[in-house]
């Protein structure tokens, strides 16, 4: 008994230290290099505090719309629909996003429909669209709030985030940032 216990006894105390304490140093200090150091990314929008780096819900005209989500943007049910490519179910979906999107883009080929404004990510929660999916929404955005598109535009290069390192992953822009300072210089515009 002797030759099978200690062993295990040493063997389950190197484990815990190795799992509970020098893992969990490694994520910890992985966390604290990233982008504001592993916290969430809070903004204050009209007094209300909002998570930016968690994807919100915007289809009304008047903003750049976010990213489908399969979970409805309920950050508790965060994941993707698990439906696989030929999926009846998964396929009628994105048919339907297509035809929303055609409906309110009348200018924009279906080919051309950038794939991030019909397909949910795999968290369906992503924040952020691809700078191709802002730009496509811009005429949409300048008839409906009676702006410029070159206004918009110069708006959306202001807030793009370009790759890590500059080789890591595409430039994005996040949606709800964009759509704070949409309302702001829709509010500035008109002022004048």
């Amino acid at each position: 008994m002797k030759t099978y216990l200690f062993p295990a006894i040493r063997l389950t105390f190197v484990f815990l230290v190795l799992c509970s304490i020098i893992y969990t140093a490694i994520i910890w200090g992985v966390a604290k290099i990233t982008p504001n150091n592993g916290e969430p990314a809070i903004i204050n929008v009209q007094g209300k505090r909002m998570y930016s780096d968690v994807g919100q819900k915007f289809d009304a005209d008047q903003y750049f719309w976010s990213r489908p989500s399969a979970v409805n943007y309920n950050a508790a049910a965060a994941g993707a629909s698990n439906k696989g490519p030929y999926n009846t179910d998964y396929l009628k979906s994105i048919q339907a996003n297509i035809d929303s999107f055609v409906i309110h883009h009348p200018d924009v080929a279906v080919k051309n429909i950038p794939i991030d404004m019909i397909t949910a990510s795999a968290s369906g929660l992503d924040p952020d669209i691809t700078v191709q999916a802002a730009n496509i929404q811009v005429n949409r955005i300048a008839h409906v709030r009676n702006l410029q598109p070159g206004l918009l535009q110069s708006l959306i290069q202001q807030h793009i985030h370009h790759p890590f390192l500059g080789i890591f992953g595409p430039a994005y822009v996040n949606v709800l940032e964009l759509n704070v300072a949409l309302n702001d210089l829709s509010a500035s515009y008109h002022a004048q």
